[in-house]
């Protein structure tokens, strides 16, 4: 089975592989046979479970094994029969550095500082023995051969989820990486997520902040979990499953003084805020203008609700947004105006792989968040 080539290091909770047994684990090139493995490691509470792992991965055989904090962490065994162990959240951070192109934004993004972030990039470097990234001005990109393994990065983060969510069947635990716009973020999800780590204190979910178009793709490239996005503006695959959580009427922001006024004369005589055409809710506002046929002067495009608030109650002008969910930005004296033509509105729920390993954690989160949605009414 492969038990003996494995020992625990003392004190680590890490279980590691002897190179002296690396052979029966090496990798073999592309052409040739998958290495394949039967281990085992503990769950974090002492279950034995029996984890069969296969995976090639550019001449290395990936091994996973699951540790006592519940992280897992990827050996790779290479043709030379050398082990490397690595972190997977190195992994993680290197595919973040290397979408933003920036330390400092995925720092904030992952909520550690930009040393912590540097320090990450460069231990993963000496785990893979090459430089995986390269400064270019103020920014950062990817060598070539940081490149050549982004794929495959993803690919093995994604197995890594799985395996977590398969090892953790017995009980309501384990990781669940779900992506959230921000009114979803700062509105919907706060109560609910209290209720889950209230009952659920072996649930963590990593928040993934960003608009509806990127934490789509971010899930149809298995980044993430689950995504609490607009509802795209085209036929839902069959692989996913979509579920409302409220729909956000369109209304017309304006300064408190225009309170009671026609919307549409409002539209026409004053300076327009544009939430941001590139979103799917911005394109909702537009089609509104189109079928009016409105043409407002133009003074700005803002792809935060939150910026065009604060900018109309100041009286920069009036704008198009969907009634997101509560708490808006506080102190703001603004008149929120019915549209005076019924259209539709801007739906607002989750997203999730039919197939995930993580359904479990997915359907738990989404019960919290339409108890929340119940107990408290826009």
């Amino acid at each position: 089975s492969g038990n003996d080539a494995f020992r625990r290091l003392s004190g680590s909770g890490f279980i590691d592989i002897g190179n002296g047994d690396a052979n029966a684990f090496r990798g073999q090139r592309a052409g040739n046979r998958t290495a394949q493995s039967t281990t085992r490691a503990e769950h974090q509470r002492g279950l034995s479970i029996q984890l069969h792992i296969q995976g090639r991965y550019s001449g290395f055989a990936s091994i996973m094994a699951i540790t006592k904090r519940r992280k897992i962490s990827l050996f790779l065994v290479s043709e030379d029969r050398k082990t490397f162990l690595m972190e997977t959240r190195f992994l993680d951070t290197f595919l973040l550095v290397a979408e933003l192109g920036s330390l400092a934004e995925a720092s904030r993004r992952l909520g550690i500082t930009p040393a912590a972030v540097a320090q990450r990039m460069q231990a993963l470097e000496e785990d893979v023995g090459v430089p995986l990234l390269t400064r270019v001005g103020r920014r950062v990109r990817p060598t070539d051969t940081g490149h050549a393994i982004i794929e495959k990065s993803r690919r093995i983060l994604a197995e890594v989820r799985d395996l977590r969510s398969l090892a953790n069947a017995d009980l309501p635990s384990g990781e669940l990486r779900l992506g959230a716009i921000t009114t979803a973020l700062t509105g919907l999800l706060p109560s609910a997520l209290h209720e889950v780590f209230a009952s659920m204190p072996l649930v963590e979910v990593f928040l993934l902040p960003g608009p509806s178009t990127d934490l789509y793709q971010r899930l149809i490239d298995r980044d993430i979990d689950a995504a609490i996005i607009v509802k795209p503006p085209f036929s839902i695959p069959k692989t996913l499953e979509w579920e409302l959580l409220r729909a956000e009427r369109l209304v017309l922001v304006a300064p408190a003084a225009c309170r009671g006024e026609n919307p549409h004369t409002l539209l026409k005589t004053r300076p327009f805020i544009r939430y941001d055409r590139n979103n799917w809710g911005g394109r909702l506002a537009d089609e509104y203008l189109q079928r009016q046929g409105l043409k407002p002067a133009e003074r700005l495009e803002l792809d935060s609700l939150e910026a065009i608030s604060v900018m109309v109650a100041n009286g920069l002008g009036v704008s198009l947004v969907p009634d997101w969910a509560r708490p808006w930005p506080e102190g703001l004296n603004l008149a929120v105006l019915e549209l005076p033509v019924p259209f539709p509105p801007r739906e607002v729920g989750m997203l999730w792989p039919r197939s995930s390993p993580s359904r479990r954690l997915t359907g738990i989160v989404l019960d919290a968040l339409k108890r929340s949605q119940t107990a408290i009414r826009p």
